[in-house]
């Protein structure tokens, strides 16, 4: 087989992400290379920070939906969890100052040679406030940009 191969990739030192990276460049047509895919990631940070996340925002600083009996049950796709989370008085300038903020770096990730920017947001439980505001962020970039961008909300796997 190794002798068939038209490349042969040595893994031994390298992480997850940087093989995902080289298979990405190795596969890939320059058509597919155009750009630069923004993946957001929610997490829990009692089960610690996604190892592939590249930034990573802590949003404890917004009331927790845990606290109300109504809410604990939801999760953040759900709307009346959506709506506590989003009216909440910081949240705007916050969601308004991470957008800035991407379309401020995503351009030096891309020129750096990255595919991927992979955006952690964090709570405690990994349930309301970090699943309301990564989907908040990927809707708000979807309407202003034509770019791809991806959601995975690792808590819920966990479900």
């Amino acid at each position: 087989v190794r002798a068939e191969a038209d490349v042969i990739v040595d893994t031994s030192d390298l992480s997850g992400r940087q093989l995902r990276e080289r298979l990405t460049s190795t596969l890939s047509t320059p058509s597919d290379l155009e750009g630069i895919t923004l993946q957001l990631v929610s997490f829990a940070y009692k089960h610690g920070i996604p190892l592939e996340a590249d930034v990573v925002f802590d949003v404890r600083f917004m009331d927790n939906p845990f606290y109300s009996d109504e809410l604990r049950p939801l999760n953040g796709l759900n709307a009346a969890v959506r709506d506590f989370v989003l009216n909440q008085p910081l949240t705007p300038r916050f969601l308004e100052d991470v957008q800035h903020l991407l379309e401020l770096t995503l351009p030096g990730y891309e020129s750096e040679g990255r595919s991927r920017l992979t955006v952690a947001f964090g709570c405690t439980g990994g349930q309301h406030r970090s699943i309301a505001i990564a989907e908040e962020v990927a809707a708000r970039w979807r309407a202003a940009h034509d770019e791809p961008v991806t959601v995975w909300h690792r808590e819920l796997e966990r479900s």
